[in-house]
């Protein structure tokens, strides 16, 4: 499937806030700078579809999905009998690849979205290339034992000491603990603008 392959850095700085977990010196001097050689220069109002608009990328961009996947996890979201809100950050973290990121077995999303398309991540016992993945409360997920002596990821998991209420590590075993809420973590969108923008 296609997927952004172009520089990380540009995105935060079109959207203007840290969409990529990152911490970087130079990332924060320049988040509120929009790309481009003219970017300083260029300050036009958003009109309110354009403000819908843009949250709705910063989800895609901190993610990184596209629109097809977005918008099929919202449409479902949206069908279901719990707050539409609360639901689609709920499955954007339950996604494998995010979950694989959260317990720290890679550094960025892209990265563990690289472990398991290239079948390095265990769900219960069985590999899982999927990056789309469902993972559900108890399940548990694993490094394979060859990947262990990659050193990308023990570097990960070396760094990775602070985790969501909603996942727990021991060593290369790691498990969902329940299903996320909104308030368990910070996203940089705003939900109640993306329904927003779906329901026009």
């Amino acid at each position: 499937m296609a997927r952004y392959t172009g520089p990380k850095h540009r995105l935060v700085r079109k959207e203007g806030v840290n969409v990529l977990d990152k911490t970087s010196a130079s990332l924060q001097r320049r988040m509120n700078i929009p790309p481009g050689q003219h970017a300083r220069k260029r300050k036009k109002r958003l009109s309110e579809y354009g403000v819908q608009l843009r949250e709705k990328q910063k989800a895609k961009s901190a993610y990184g999905i596209l629109e097809k996947q977005f918008k099929k996890l919202f449409k479902y979201a949206e069908s279901q009998k719990a707050e539409t809100g609360e639901l689609l950050i709920s499955l954007l973290e339950t996604r494998l690849d995010n979950v694989v990121y959260r317990l720290g077995f890679a550094r960025s999303r892209a990265g563990a979205r690289q472990l398991v398309s290239h079948g390095h991540i265990l769900v219960n016992d069985k590999k899982v290339n999927i990056p789309s993945f469902q993972v559900k409360a108890d399940d548990v997920i694993t490094v394979e034992q060859k990947s262990l002596k990659n050193p990308a990821v023990l570097q990960a998991m070396e760094e990775k000491t602070e985790f969501v209420p909603y996942v727990v590590r021991k060593g290369a075993l790691g498990k969902l603990l329940r299903t996320p809420k909104k308030e368990d973590l910070e996203v940089p969108f705003d939900t109640q603008l993306i329904i927003e923008y779906y329901s026009r």
